[in-house]
C-alpha cells in the first residue's frame, strides 16, 4: 500500500468471532502474514483483544481477535472474556463467524448467533479446516444451512493457508471508505511485552498439554536490548502450587524445555539471540490482572 495513512481508501474494524479453539487466532496470523496471537489446543488461550492490520492497494482492514466463547465453564476469568466478546462488537465494520465442521452446533454457535442476530453489519460465515477429509467433518451441512443469515460464506484453511484471498477480497468489498487506524508500519495494537508473554504461554501449553490448567498466566518484566541479545524476564503465574511444581518438572526439565522452545521462536523473530529467564509463582489473584 503506497499511499499515506491520510489517503481516503477502504478501511474499517473487522471482528472475528466464534467458540474456542475453532481456529480464529490462527486465521489472524495467516491474515496478518506473522504470528501475534498464541494458538494452541487449550480453551479461550486468547485473552485479549488484539488487532492485526492488513494493508492492501485497497486500503487497511483491522482484524479484531476476540476470546472464544466457552459455555461450560462458569468462572472469573471466562465471565471476563466473554465480556471483551461483547465489547469488541461494538462500533465495528464487519463481523466474521468463524466455525468448525468437526463440531456440532451447540450452546456456544446459539450464544454466538443470539450475539451476532441484532447486528446491521455485514456478516460473514468462515467455515475453517477445509483441509480435512470429508469423514471428519461431519456437521458442515449443518453449518452451510446457516448461510441464509450472513452476507457471505467461506470455506477455508487457516491453518494451511488455503482460499484465504477470496475471504480478503470479499471484506475489502465490503469495507467502506475511510482513513486507516495505523501506521503503515504498524501490524497490531500489543506491545512487545504482551507479545512475548504470548509465545511463553503458547509453549506452556504446548509442552504440557492436559497437565497444566488454562488459567496460567505469563507477565514479562522486563527486556533489555543489548547489542548482541535480548534479555527478557518474565514469571509464570499459576493458581495452584501442585501446578507450580507441573509448570517447574523435575529438576526444572519442564521449565527448561518451555524455556528453549520459546527462546527458540523469539530468536528467530526477532533475528538476534535471546536469553530468557523465568519464574514460576503461585498467585490466586492473577486473574484481576489481566
Amino acid at each position: 500500500m503506497e499511499t499515506s495513512p491520510t489517503s481516503l481508501l477502504k478501511s474499517g474494524l473487522v471482528t472475528l468471532v466464534g467458540r474456542s479453539n475453532v481456529g480464529k487466532s490462527t486465521l489472524l496470523n495467516t491474515l496478518i502474514g506473522t504470528k501475534l496471537a498464541a494458538v494452541t489446543h487449550k480453551p479461550q488461550t486468547t485473552r485479549q483483544i488484539i488487532h492485526g492490520v492488513l494493508n492492501t492497494p485497497e486500503g487497511q482492514a483491522v482484524f479484531v481477535d476476540t476470546p472464544g466463547v466457552f459455555k461450560e465453564r462458569r468462572d472469573a476469568l471466562s465471565g471476563t472474556l466473554t465480556r471483551r466478546v461483547h465489547e469488541a462488537l461494538r462500533d465495528i465494520n464487519i463481523v466474521v463467524y468463524v466455525v468448525d465442521p468437526v463440531k456440532a452446533i451447540g450452546a456456544e454457535e446459539r450464544s454466538i448467533l443470539a450475539m451476532l442476530r441484532p447486528l446491521t453489519i455485514p456478516k460473514i460465515l468462515v467455515i475453517n479446516k477445509s483441509d480435512l477429509p470429508a469423514k471428519e467433518k461431519l456437521y458442515l451441512a449443518d453449518y452451510i444451512d446457516l448461510a441464509a443469515d450472513f452476507t457471505a460464506v467461506f470455506e477455508l484453511s487457516a491453518l494451511e493457508k488455503r482460499h484465504i484471498q477470496p475471504l480478503v477480497a470479499k471484506i475489502f468489498e465490503l469495507l467502506p471508505l475511510g482513513e486507516a487506524f495505523y501506521p503503515l508500519d504498524q501490524l497490531t495494537n500489543i506491545d512487545k511485552y504482551y507479545w512475548v508473554a504470548e509465545v511463553v504461554r503458547e509453549k506452556i501449553f504446548l509442552a504440557l498439554r492436559e497437565e497444566v490448567p488454562y488459567t496460567t498466566h505469563v507477565e514479562i518484566t522486563d527486556i533489555e536490548d543489548k547489542p548482541d541479545v535480548f534479555v527478557i524476564k518474565g514469571t509464570v503465574y499459576t493458581s495452584d502450587s501442585r501446578y507450580k511444581k507441573m509448570i517447574i518438572g523435575t529438576g526444572g526439565r519442564a521449565l527448561k524445555e518451555i524455556g528453549i522452545a520459546a527462546r527458540k521462536e523469539l530468536a528467530t523473530a526477532l533475528n538476534r539471540k535471546v536469553f530468557l529467564e523465568l519464574e514460576v509463582e503461585t498467585d490466586k489473584h492473577w486473574i484481576e490482572r489481566v
